[in-house]
Order: C-alpha cells, then sequence, then structure tokens
C-alpha cells in the first residue's frame, strides 16, 4: 500500500515540488510520451495502492474506535465531495469558476470524512496521505497562474449538481460494497 501510494502521489506532486523539472522533461519527451509514462506510474501506483489497502483490512492494528454516527457524517460528506468531483468536468459550472480546483477538494473532502470514520492504522495512512497531498496540491494550485477564466451557466451548474447526486446515490446505495466490500451504513 505504501509503495503504491508513493507511486500515485508521488507522480502527482511531481507539480507541487519539481514543476521546472516536469516542465523541463515535458520538452525532452513531449507532452503525449510525458502523460503516457505520467498515467502507466499512476495507474500502477494507484492499483497497488488499492491492492495493499484491502490487504491490510485483512489484519488491521486498531488505533481508535470511532462512534457509529460518525458514519453519518460522511454519508453527508460524501455529497459535497461528489459534487466537486463532477464540478471538475462539467464545462461552465459555478462551482468551479468560484472554487477553481473543484477535484482537489474533492479529495480533501473524501479523505478527511474517511478518516472520521475509520480507525484502523492503514486507513489513517491511506487517507491521510490523499489528505495531505490535497492540502499541498491546492496550495500549490493557487500559486500557480489561474486558466483562462470560463464564464460559468446556470445549465452547466445544474448538469454538475445533478450528476453529482446521481453519482453519490449509485456509489452509496451500489457501488461502494461492491468495490471496497463494506457497505455504507
Amino acid at each position: 500500500m505504501i509503495v503504491g501510494l508513493i507511486l500515485f502521489l508521488g507522480t502527482h506532486s511531481i507539480r507541487i515540488f519539481a514543476d521546472d523539472w516536469r516542465r523541463e522533461q515535458m520538452s525532452r519527451m513531449g507532452e503525449k510520451r510525458w502523460k503516457a509514462l505520467f498515467s502507466v506510474l499512476s495507474i500502477v501506483g494507484l492499483a497497488l495502492a488499492i491492492w495493499g489497502f484491502g490487504r491490510m483490512r485483512l489484519d488491521p492494528i486498531w488505533v481508535w474506535s470511532p462512534p457509529v454516527g460518525l458514519r453519518h457524517l460522511v454519508s453527508l460528506l460524501m455529497i459535497p465531495a461528489l459534487i466537486l468531483l463532477v464540478a471538475a468536468y462539467v464545462p461552465h459550472n459555478h462551482i468551479k469558476a468560484k472554487l477553481g480546483h473543484p477535484m482537489v477538494l474533492a479529495v480533501k473532502v473524501w479523505a478527511f470524512a474517511h478518516l472520521l470514520a475509520n480507525g484502523r492504522l492503514g486507513d489513517i495512512v491511506f487517507f491521510g496521505a490523499f489528505l495531505l497531498w490535497a492540502v499541498l496540491d491546492f496550495r500549490s494550485a493557487r500559486r500557480r497562474q489561474p486558466a483562462p477564466a470560463v464564464t460559468p451557466r446556470a445549465s452547466g451548474t445544474i448538469v454538475t449538481l445533478v450528476v453529482g447526486l446521481i453519482a453519490y446515490y449509485l456509489f452509496a446505495f451500489h457501488l461502494h460494497v461492491w468495490i471496497t466490500g463494506v457497505p455504507v451504513m
């Protein structure tokens, strides 16, 4: 799990800690080759992290025992997390126009929420690593030159909200247990 986290979050941290080097490599390799290498390393890292996370759950080390009520809070926090995630991809929505980096904010909310409801050491390492990365990435992204402004439209925002709520429903009530083996409630 840790090797996967290092590989996945490490590749996603290059822009935070070595943006000049990243630009040099993109220039030297070409953007398509750079993105292909980045994608392969990211997929391998994420697969290892998820596989390791599953293995960790077989023999957990408990650090604390979260109250059952926190599961309800996690369920509530996941609604804005999925709306933020969708906002990263739907064009012309007010959420992205206002916040600038909704995917990173979605990762922050997702990781924080899951830290609240999971007290195993592996959970703390897994979700804590994502939360730390998201905090650093958001701070770094805010210092970079902003993307050209796009005029938000009500239609883009409505699509974002509807698709986000549908994604929440599908994930919370159908996909979460299938993917993680853990029911939401």
